[in-house]
């Protein structure tokens, strides 16, 4: 699990700013909930590779506890507590802090944020679209284009008809998805001795590999109504259609996406779907819905391998010095002045001479700097320097 230092901060505050901002730029309203759940609610709900991963334990009142792995029981469990109060549909939004044991890999930890994204109460393919076009937005707000990256989008919906015009029975497409979900992780030989052991034959293996190769949704309505209306939107350049997404979770449903470098040096940086069964296996009536999990960590090593090491490290803020003690009470004044306006103000706390406190100005990317000697608060006034242009203009103390 991490520490975050000043330095990992500005990279974390970069990623959550542009969280914060798609997803108030597309209308979600923001929530949250305790990271500490039930166990038996996380895992019912999770996919097998989840529900080995949480860290559980009990507490003194002998209730059976863990720690969230992911958002979207908690969700469900909110919305299905006030069901009959809330107005559908519900466009709602967090970062939430996750938790899962699980062997430490590039771009996966213990213990991440998640910003999600759920649309609860909307049939509509134009909920899968929102969802999409606020993530896509949030990684340009970040400093990515789509040549970047790109969500790949299928549907399990299609995936099912697919297989049961295969002669595929219904009853085993779980166990299909479970297994086509592991390809790329492992050979396709395991692939295929997993569907057998799932009862398919050798022939239904073959089917279900060769459904494998579709390179087109002419044969899913809602993914072409999904394409065409994020071409609308101003996004389908992000988009491509991949019959492979299937996700691991077990509650999807419907549309299914995943996110992915184009170079292919991670893992995914974000995925999501339509879940339209969860409310009612926790109680709830009835509801569609759509989701997104964006997590911070693949996001953040994509952007320092594009961006560069010190792209999060933008100059930004004054910094206000003073040469001796008789100047500091001028300085404290121009720095509260200055934080009224508006400004980030870094104020040094004891007196220093110019070379060092430019130096410091320096290396904490202060974007002005203003240091106060005997002749400035004598006449009333200071200079201003830009740290980037190294030009410098008066300023009235």
């Amino acid at each position: 699990m991490r520490d975050f230092y000043p330095e990992d901060m500005k990279w974390r505050n970069k990623v959550f700013d542009a969280f914060r901002a798609a997803g108030e730029a597309a209308g979600f309203d923001p929530y949250d909930a305790c990271v500490v759940e039930s166990y038996e609610l996380l895992a019912r709900k999770a996919g097998e590779e989840v529900g080995e991963q949480i860290y559980h334990f009990l507490d003194k009142s002998e209730r059976h506890l863990a720690l969230r792995a992911e958002m979207t029981p908690t969700l469900a469990r909110m919305v299905a507590q006030r069901q009959k109060e809330l107005a559908f549909p519900l466009k709602w939004t967090t970062i939430a802090q996750c938790f899962r044991y699980e062997r430490m890999t590039k771009g996966r930890k213990r213990e991440h944020y998640q910003w999600n994204m759920d649309i609860i109460g909307e049939e509509s393919v134009l909920a899968e679209v929102e969802v999409l076009g606020a993530a896509v937005d949030a990684l340009r707000r970040m400093g990515l284009t789509t040549a970047d990256f790109k969500v790949h989008v299928s549907s399990r919906k299609f995936l099912g008809e697919l297989l049961a015009a295969s002669g595929i029975a219904p009853e085993r497409h779980a166990q299909v998805f479970l297994a086509l979900d592991k390809r790329g992780k492992m050979p396709d030989a395991e692939i295929a001795a997993m569907l057998k052991d799932g009862g398919l034959s050798d022939g239904e293996v073959e089917a279900t590999f060769g459904i494998m190769e579709t390179k087109s949704c002419e044969g899913s309505p809602e993914l072409v109504e999904l394409f065409r209306l994020a071409e609308v939107a101003g996004f389908a350049d992000a988009l491509v259609f991949d019959i492979g997404v299937i996700r691991g979770l077990s509650y999807y449903t419907g549309v299914v996406f995943e996110c992915f470098d184009t170079a292919g040096e991670f893992r995914a940086i974000f995925g999501g779907g339509r879940y339209d069964n969860l409310l009612t296996t926790i109680g709830g009536e009835p509801a569609t819905a759509v989701g997104l999990g964006f997590g911070d960590v693949v996001v953040t090593e994509l952007l320092k391998s594009r961006l560069g090491a010190d792209a999060a490290c933008a100059k930004r803020g004054v910094a206000v010095g003073f040469m001796f003690p008789e100047q500091r009470d001028a300085a404290v004044k121009l720095a509260a002045r200055l934080r009224a306006e508006g400004e980030r103000v870094d104020l040094a706390l004891r007196p220093q001479k110019p070379k060092k406190f430019f130096s410091h100005a320096d290396s904490t990317n202060a974007a002005k700097a203003v240091f106060l000697g005997p002749d400035d608060v004598a006449r009333g006034s200071a200079r201003l320097k830009d740290m980037t242009e190294r030009t410098e203009k008066d300023i009235c103390l």
